[in-house]
């Protein structure tokens, strides 16, 4: 005699379980993945902004003698 109707849909509602717990697991390690991946780009941003500010202080400090030297430059001997 082939399955009971109950036992089917037992295997039926535990095969489901079983889905829906690999699904949960495969979205948990995604999002653990996506908060590393972002914690790292926070990182990287912030990096990036110090070697920026670094840089046009820099710029700024060699642009200034630049500027100083032109004035003696220009400025007429008496």
């Amino acid at each position: 005699m082939p399955d009971e109707p109950t036992n089917i849909t037992t295997d039926i509602l535990i095969a489901i379980r079983e889905d829906i717990a690999s699904f949960r697991t495969s979205v948990e390690g995604r999002l653990d993945r996506l908060e590393r991946d972002s914690r790292k780009y926070r990182h990287d941003a912030a990096a990036m902004m110090v070697m920026m500010r670094a840089t046009v202080s820099h710029f700024e400090q060699r642009v200034g003698a630049l500027e100083g030297r032109v004035t003696v430059l220009e400025t007429p001997k008496s």
